[in-house]
């Protein structure tokens, strides 16, 4: 089956030249590359396994308009780290409130957990972070529009026509790449509504390099 290139495009995370990393073992690049990130403190990427915090945030709920400022405070106030503080910020400067709540490393890839306290569903996320400190959102636009003209998506979307995605999606494995890159695979459950059953399973592939740089993403099946 035909798979679908989706463009690479650039989310919140715009590095400058002076972030690009010479070549390393990809197995710590995640965690130790410093990425140039404007708008953040030292000019480095905050996510890392130092940005984890778990803190109490009901103080902050009911005031969505101010939620970002409020969090940040709360977390000061809790001395989290200024890795931590510094990731909120930028969840919350792209509308997204939340924090750091678990990382991991999967085949040289960084994996954060991102806990939104106020959303009304889905409070939950995960950001993939490469070599160079670009994130990587798997809930966002997993299904563009351009899509869904195609082979690989439109027998299913025919047959099942007020099917969206819903948020979170889950790991499901991970394939080696050519000439040393991975692949890590996620599913997003497609339904008609909140409480009702699946109607089926969106696979999407975020690809990264032998260095784990991202290198694209693409729809493998929906079925």
């Amino acid at each position: 089956m035909t798979a679908i290139r989706l463009p690479l495009t650039a989310l919140a995370l715009v590095l400058s030249s002076a972030a690009c990393q010479p070549a390393g073992d990809p197995a710590t690049s995640a965690t130790s590359a410093a990425a140039t990130v404007p708008g953040t403190a030292g000019g480095v990427s905050p996510f890392s396994d130092a940005a984890i915090w778990d803190g109490e945030v009901d103080a902050c709920r009911g005031q969505a308009p101010v939620a970002d400022d409020c969090l940040a405070k709360v977390m000061q106030a809790a001395k989290a780290s200024p890795q931590a503080i510094a990731a909120a910020h930028q969840l919350g400067a792209q509308g997204n409130p939340g924090y750091v709540s678990a990382w991991r490393n999967q085949d040289g890839v960084g994996i954060a957990t991102i806990e939104y306290p106020f959303r009304a569903n889905t409070n939950e996320g995960t950001l993939l972070v490469d070599s160079a400190g670009h994130t990587q959102d798997v809930d966002a636009d997993v299904l563009p529009e351009m899509s869904r003209a195609d082979a690989t998506v439109k027998p299913f979307l025919d047959a099942h026509p007020d099917a969206t995605p819903f948020a979170p999606a889950q790991a499901s494995g991970s394939e080696a790449l050519p000439d040393g890159g991975v692949r890590l695979i996620y599913s997003t459950p497609m339904r008609t509504c909140h409480a009702c059953a699946n109607d089926g399973v969106l696979r999407v592939a975020y690809d990264f390099d032998a260095q784990r740089r991202f290198s694209g993403k693409q729809i493998l099946d929906l079925r």
